[in-house]
This record gives structure tokens, C-alpha cells and sequence, in this order.
């Protein structure tokens, strides 16, 4: 018998209802039903926290007060969480060192018990998952900050033979000479007399040339194109995830949706080329192995053929996505860097302490390595 059209029509108008219903109610389920039964939950536990505020829950209040904090110029204090995480300062000091806030639906706690963190940090069992909070992280980054279980474990025991002291003593002489070229930009630039100097992008500079140099080698020109994309990206993922996040919206077309997509698919190329290019230099025995991608891919090799098995090491896109960590760790160190020059300059004391020391023992020389176990002020824990 076959189904008129007005039929049709009925059938489709009722199909459509039911879906745009079962929609609504996943909707407000996420944004209230769950958000308030988590609050509930958490209130019960004996935690404290602000009230859920609808589908936005806290983040407006972070980003003004983020943007009051900025606003104005910073003191000479250690007491830096109420200048880069004003509003988690402000929670801590109403409810608590275990307290929450909201990120939208999602609640955030907050812990400040040093046992409670170590417990978390050292945890293996995957009871304390990782964050998947910013679906656009993983164009950013993957690799082992990510990863649980059995692939953290894979992707551990590879990398680590990378980070052994003997391999990061060949690479001093890379850090000697990123260092001596800003330090030398520095003295040119510097009039009879002393100026103020504005030293941020040089640190970022020098970070830029000291990964691509310990990570990449003779793909030094490369190293430093994937190190800007990298720093590109990572300021598009934390302008994104300082607002509501909508399920669907990284699949739209926008402006900053395609720009992070064509940072992620030249990175992806670069680093893959210049996978392909070692690993066929390795095999012919023509390539240096002391740079981190050397390291790590060295360190693959050797797993798979005492394994015997080409699945107990790890794939090319994997050694891409750990390359990719490398330049979001130094990233981080440029701000470290900056933070040292600060501190250095409110306490004088400690940077005249430091520099008697460093004139001591290595005076006009370059720094080695056993010299800089010998640093007890300025500590050789610093930098390993």
C-alpha cells in the first residue's frame, strides 16, 4: 500500500520532533541537569566552590579579570597567581586550597595539597585520567603528555634513552652558541651607559634556536619554520579555550578553524619529511644520532629489532607527535627564562652570589659540563 503524500509529510514532521526534542533535552541535560547534579555531588563530598551559572559557569569572570590583571603593571612579588590566574586566586582564597570553579558545564578542582598532587602526578593505574577539556588540543600537541596505560608506558621507554645525562652533555655546545649569539646581540645593542632592553623575543628566539638545533640538527632552517607554527598554534588553542566550547564547532569552517588545520597539516609535512629523510640517512649510516630526533629514533629502531616486531616501537606519526612536544616544551622554557631574569633583578643579592660563581669556575672559558656540577647557586638541577 503505498503512503500518500500528505502521509509523508506527517511521518517526517514526526520524525523531525522526536529528534529536535531528544536534541533539546541532550541540550539542557548539559547545560543544567548534569552541570547541577555534578554540583550536588561535589557539595556532598564536603568541596566548595561558586555557583553553576548556565552554560557559561565561570568563564566570563575568568577572562575580566584575566583582562584587569593584564591591565595593569605588574608588582615585584613572588605572589604571581593573582596576576596569571586571578580568578582561580580568588576562588582558592573564598573556599579553599580543594575547592572548584566551572568552565562552562564542566567543574574544575582545584587541589593545593602537595600529598594529594604527588598521589595524582605519580599515579599509573589511569584513576586520574587526563584532561580532553579542548577538543582543538590534539592539533596542537599529542605524545606522551596524553597518553595512558600501555602507550605511556611504550612511549616512556623509548623517549627516555633521549634524556640521558651522557646524551644531553653533546648537547651543550648547541646551548653555548644560542646563548653567546643573544648575549652578543645584546652588548651591540647596548649604548655607552645602560637602556632598557626589551629581552622577550630574544628569549623566544634563543629557544627557537637551541630546540631546533638539539632536535633537529642540520635541519636547523626547518626546525626554527615548525617552531613558529607551534607557538602560532598554541596561542590559537588558548584564545579558543577561554570561551565556551560548543560540541561541532572545531568541524565549521571558521577563519581560526582553517588556520589551525593549515598550521597542522604543514607541521605534519615538515616533520614527516624530515623523519623520512633520517631514517633513510640512518639505514645507510650517513646520519648523526646525536640530536633528540636522532635519539629518539635510534632508540625505536633498537626496540623493534630486540623486539623483533615492528608493532613494540612506535609509528612515524608517533615520532611526529613527539617532535611536536619538544617545541611545545621550549616554548615553556622561554617563559621560565624570563621569570629567572626577574627574580634575578628584584633580588641582587643572589645575582651577584651567582655571577661570583660562574666567573670562578669557568671564568673566560666555555662552560662544560663538569664544571656545571660544581655550581652550587646557581644549581646544575636548573637545567637537567
Amino acid at each position: 500500500m503505498k503512503m500518500n503524500m500528505e502521509e509523508l509529510l506527517q511521518t517526517l514532521l514526526v520524525i523531525f520532533g522526536v529528534l529536535l526534542v531528544s536534541w533539546a533535552w541532550k541540550a539542557i541535560s548539559w547545560t543544567w541537569f548534569k552541570p547541577k547534579k555534578m554540583e550536588k555531588y561535589l557539595r556532598e563530598q564536603g568541596l566548595k566552590g561558586p555557583n553553576y551559572k548556565f552554560l557559561y559557569g565561570d568563564i566570563k569572570e575568568i577572562g575580566r579579570l584575566a583582562k584587569e590583571a593584564r591591565s595593569k603593571p605588574m608588582e615585584n612579588s613572588h605572589q604571581i597567581a593573582p596576576r596569571v590566574l586571578p580568578y582561580y586566586h580568588q576562588v582558592v582564597q573564598q573556599y579553599g586550597k580543594m575547592s572548584y570553579l566551572w568552565f562552562g558545564p564542566t567543574p574544575r578542582l582545584i587541589v593545593m595539597d602537595t600529598d594529594m598532587i604527588k598521589e595524582i602526578l605519580s599515579d599509573t593505574s589511569g584513576t586520574f585520567g587526563k584532561t580532553k577539556s579542548n577538543p582543538r588540543g590534539p592539533l596542537l600537541i599529542t605524545g606522551l603528555v596524553t597518553y595512558e596505560g600501555d602507550k605511556w608506558a611504550k612511549h616512556r621507554k623509548i623517549i627516555n634513552p633521549a634524556f640521558h645525562q651522557d646524551k644531553l652533555k653533546m648537547m651543550l655546545p648547541a646551548f653555548y652558541t644560542s646563548c653567546c649569539e643573544m648575549v652578543n646581540k645584546w652588548l651591540n645593542a647596548i649604548p655607552e651607559g645602560s637602556c632598557e632592553l626589551d629581552v622577550w623575543p630574544d628569549l623566544q628566539n634563543v629557544t627557537a634556536d637551541v630546540i631546533s638545533r638539539t632536535g633537529f640538527g642540520s635541519s636547523y632552517e626547518e626546525g626554527r619554520r615548525i617552531f613558529i607554527l607551534q607557538s602560532e598554534q598554541a596561542g590559537l588553542v588558548v584564545q579558543g579555550s577561554q570561551s565556551i566550547y560548543i560540541p561541532g564547532m572545531r568541524f565549521l569552517p571558521t577563519k581560526t578553524n582553517n588556520r589551525m588545520k593549515e598550521i597542522y597539516r604543514e607541521v605534519q609535512n615538515l616533520l614527516r619529511d624530515m623523519i623520512l629523510k633520517r631514517a633513510k640517512a640512518m639505514k645507510a649510516g650517513e646520519a648523526p644520532t646525536s640530536d633528540l630526533l636522532g635519539l629518539l629514533m635510534e632508540s625505536n629502531f633498537k626496540e623493534i629489532e630486540e623486539g623483533g616486531n615492528s608493532k613494540v616501537g612506535i609509528t612515524i606519526d608517533d615520532v611526529i607527535e613527539e617532535c611536536k612536544l619538544f617545541y611545545f616544551a621550549g616554548q615553556e622554557t622561554a617563559t621560565l627564562l624570563a621569570w629567572t631574569m626577574v627574580v634575578l633583578s628584584m633580588h641582587q643579592d643572589w645575582q651577584r652570589k651567582a655571577r661570583e660563581e660562574v666567573m670562578q669556575v669557568f671564568g673566560s672559558n666555555k662552560p662544560e659540563y663538569d664544571g656545571l656540577n660544581h655550581l652550587k647557586v646557581v644549581s646544575v638541577s636548573w637545567y637537567i
